[in-house]
């Protein structure tokens, strides 16, 4: 029955039953009306606040979260993602969170043409904007190819303008691998997301469209509650 009630909650708050910012009925209303056990209702909404459609009030009660402006991503490997978003004047800001070198997988090497020896340099920056957190970005990069990117890492706020001081001026990809993933505590900590909102993941290598040099490989985790995804038709 919880799924049920769920269902036929999230079809009223999208199609308008309730109006964003709005209070939700009782505890006690809701239990009447699907003449269910109150403790029935409660894991529901509890399911509805994790699912990020609603969040509590102490004392007051559960109210919808306010609607919020989409923000248009388009999926494509060749233009940055801080380029994209400052395009359509966004207030952008990225923070490092974490730099540091890796001995990385089989997988790994094969996908950054990298020696058995060579060390990476894994970069971890949450992306910001409107003061939102709203993507996690994670970068593999060779340090034979960018010998300086462990200590300019923390100052660096798009790869791609990097790659273009070092002399790469266009940029591809060959292959973008797009999967669904609820966070990780880490991850719900650093995006401020509740536990069931899904991230869209996706993970791709940069090459140089001059050389077709693979200069990086990256893991993007968006939340998928605040973009609206754009797909370029062939």
């Amino acid at each position: 029955m919880e799924i049920q009630i769920r269902d036929r909650l999230i079809e009223e708050i999208l199609n308008g039953t309730y109006g964003w910012g709005e209070k939700l009925p009782s505890e006690n209303r809701l239990s009447e009306e699907y003449q269910v056990p109150r403790i029935t209702v409660r894991k529901v909404l509890v399911t509805l606040e994790d699912m990020g459609y609603i969040y509590s009030r102490q004392g007051q009660g559960r109210f919808l979260r306010e609607r919020q402006e989409k923000i248009p991503l388009n999926l494509t490997g060749e233009v940055s993602f801080t380029d994209k978003l400052k395009e359509s004047g966004f207030d952008l800001e990225t923070s490092t969170v974490g730099n540091r070198e890796i001995s990385p997988s089989p997988k790994m090497r094969r996908v950054l043409q990298a020696g058995t020896e060579e060390l990476i340099c894994r970069i971890e920056r949450l992306r910001i904007v409107n003061g939102k957190p709203i993507a996690i970005h994670i970068s593999y990069l060779k340090e034979s190819l960018f010998p300086d990117i462990g200590e300019r890492a923390d100052q660096i706020e798009s790869l791609f303008a990097y790659f273009r001081e070092k002399g790469y001026t266009g940029f591809c990809s060959s292959k973008t691998n797009m999967s669904i993933s609820l966070p990780t505590m880490d991850e719900q900590n650093l995006l401020a997301c509740p536990p069931l909102v899904p991230l869209l993941v996706m993970e791709a290598d940069t090459k140089c469209s001059d050389t077709g040099q693979v200069i990086q490989y990256t893991r993007i985790l968006y939340r998928s509650d605040v973009f609206q995804y754009e797909v370029n038709s062939l």
